[in-house]
């Protein structure tokens, strides 16, 4: 597949246009993944109280979800063009190298922190010591990271299809995982708490957490850092627009709240499984949290079926960080194929899972991320709604003829070294950056375009917002004709096989949470790790059969709707 294919420049068809279970389970399954076990224990050793955790989490992710619905789904529905096609279209072929280059290195260090966690997990198969440090102590360490980033990159070249495939089977199971973890070291927590002997209320559980979870240590971290971390935690997806990209094949903008199934599953639940689970293995295991690694939490809580947890979260997360780490550079000539591309980008990302410090810094540099981002996000927000608002001429550098819009270039670049100077200088905490920053590069942008040009009328302009005003009635007058006519298919029913293998996929996860329960109730008993073992190997099996069986009978029926909807338009 080479990089044209996949930079799409021109908006995308209304026959391509998806219905909202495709964005409801796109969400729930991929905020669920290996960063939840890292940033989940790390919330712990930051020292801020269970409050702090319960309700920043709810307002930061919140945000997230409002952010993602008011700004980053209506104008990708709008224009139904990918970041990188509507940017280059506002700021130019110039602007979009440079781009490509930020947005491929950030992505190569977020996927080696992902190869890292699953290294975490493999070690303890081979009685590595846990890596926490900035370097890895043990040589043995570095090459299971090398042979599992190998891994990583061939499916990445060769199978990224497969995998995301089998993420979705992957996605109930995980989420599951993170539950019966917490449900599994409860037992410990609870002992350690004077006072308390079992969970009969939630005061009950909020004593546990207070005392024994996320113990209030730090006067420097509390509420707002919470919050604001969960708000920039995906700023590069939602703030920086990187989701146009997914959310330009959406019917209708609203479904960029389904954004709320990642958040509050995902980045809430998950993350607060993932403080108990880090809390009650650090107390077993007699150490700080900060001495251990995902791969030792999860192989506490779950046995077995935490290195599988961990090593199929890692997996999950980078294969795809990777894949579109390849197609921002192959972005930036068209005759590097995607492929090459990303092999030389897996590389440099498995050398850098070799250290540890990508994922043990993890929280500051999704934070770092999202605001590198944030300015681009400013720049697209200020071009798109408020330059008409303005009077002021959209695309009007592109209108000019130039290869590089500079007032995005400067903004963007002096809004980076604001940030840095605001942050070093302690004037405003790393992830409280984002509005000012947001403000400064809006203000700027306006500013200097106006010196720039934008004022100006084109002649140019007038033939493309027309264009666009029939591409909009086109989609329109589609969409409605979908909601008054629906294309019927005929009903199949599925194979008994296929609906007995269901059963049994639904069941075995019924099981693995029963068996969590029992965990509970008998103060952790690790014994049942095997049973859940048994369990899981059963929920993968008939639930991989199950999607392998739908998926071919959908292949079946899905060409002639398709057909059928682009001849009704």
């Amino acid at each position: 597949m080479s990089s044209s294919d996949e930079f799409e420049t021109q908006p995308i068809s209304p026959n391509k246009l998806q219905p909202a279970r495709a964005f409801a389970g796109s969400y729930a399954g991929e905020h669920v993944a290996g960063t939840e076990f890292v940033i989940g224990a790390l919330f712990v050793s930051w020292g801020v109280g269970a409050g702090d955790i319960l309700v920043g989490l709810l307002l930061g992710n919140l945000l997230a979800v409002l952010t993602w619905g008011l700004l980053t789904a209506p104008i990708a529905t709008e224009t139904r063009l990918t970041l990188y096609a509507y940017l280059e279209k506002i700021a130019g072929k110039g602007t979009i190298k440079l781009y490509s280059v930020v947005n491929g290195i950030l992505f190569s260090v977020l996927a080696g922190a992902m190869i890292t966690v699953s290294a975490s997990a493999v070690r303890i198969l081979l009685d590595i010591p846990p890596q926490v440090d900035w370097f890895p102590s043990d040589l043995r360490f570095v090459l299971v990271a090398l042979f599992v980033g190998a891994v990583v990159v061939f499916m990445a070249v060769k199978g990224f299809k497969k995998l995301a495939a089998f993420a979705e089977v992957c996605a109930p199971w995980m989420i599951l995982m993170f539950i019966v973890g917490a449900l599994f070291l409860l037992p410990a927590l609870i002992e350690s708490t004077p006072g308390i002997t079992n969970i009969s209320s939630f005061s009950d559980f909020y004593t546990i957490a207070n005392e024994s979870i996320w113990v209030k240590t730090s006067s420097e971290v509390g509420f707002w850092h919470v919050a604001a971390f969960a708000w920039v935690a995906n700023l590069a997806m939602h703030g920086g627009m990187g989701d146009m990209t997914l959310l330009r094949f959406a019917r209708y903008s609203r479904y960029g709240f389904f954004s709320a199934l990642g958040m509050f599953i995902g980045h809430y639940m998950a993350w607060i499984c993932a403080g108990i689970m880090g809390a009650g293995a650090a107390i077993i295991l007699g150490t700080a949290i900060t001495n251990l690694d995902p791969g030792a939490v999860a192989y506490q809580a779950l046995g077995t079926c935490g290195i599988i947890a961990v090593i199929i979260a890692g997996w999950t997360t980078s294969n795809p960080t990777i894949y579109r780490a390849g197609l921002a550079f192959s972005s930036l000539n068209p005759k590097w194929s995607r492929e090459k591309s990303t092999i030389v980008v897996g590389v440099v990302t498995t050398i850098i899972a070799c250290f540890p410090f990508v994922f043990s810094q993890l929280l500051g540099f999704v934070g770092i991320m999202g605001l590198m981002m944030a300015p681009v996000g400013a720049i697209i927000v200020a071009e798109h709604w408020l330059f008409p608002k303005m009077g002021l001429t959209r695309y009007w550098s592109q209108y000019k003829g130039n290869n590089t819009n500079w007032a995005a270039i400067i903004t963007w670049l002096t809004a980076l070294g604001l940030s840095y100077l605001l942050e070093q200088s302690g004037v405003l905490h790393l992830f409280f950056l984002l509005i000012p920053i947001w403000v400064y590069s809006t203000v700027l942008y306006c500013l200097l375009s106006i010196a720039m040009g934008a004022k100006k009328s084109f002649p140019e302009a007038a033939i493309a917002e027309a264009a666009e005003s029939n591409r909009r009635l086109e989609e329109k007058n589609f969409l409605e004709s979908l909601s008054r006519e629906s294309i019927k298919v005929p009903n199949k029913k599925s194979s008994p096989i296929v609906t007995l293998a269901s059963f049994v996929a639904i069941a075995s996860l019924v099981t693995c949470l029963v068996i969590g329960v029992i965990a509970y109730f008998d103060n952790g008993n690790s014994a049942l790790h095997s049973p859940l073992l048994t369990a899981t190997i059963i929920y993968f099996v008939t639930a991989t059969y199950v999607y392998l069986a739908n998926t071919n009978a959908a292949e079946t029926d899905e060409v002639p709707i398709v057909e059928a909807q682009a001849s009704d338009n």
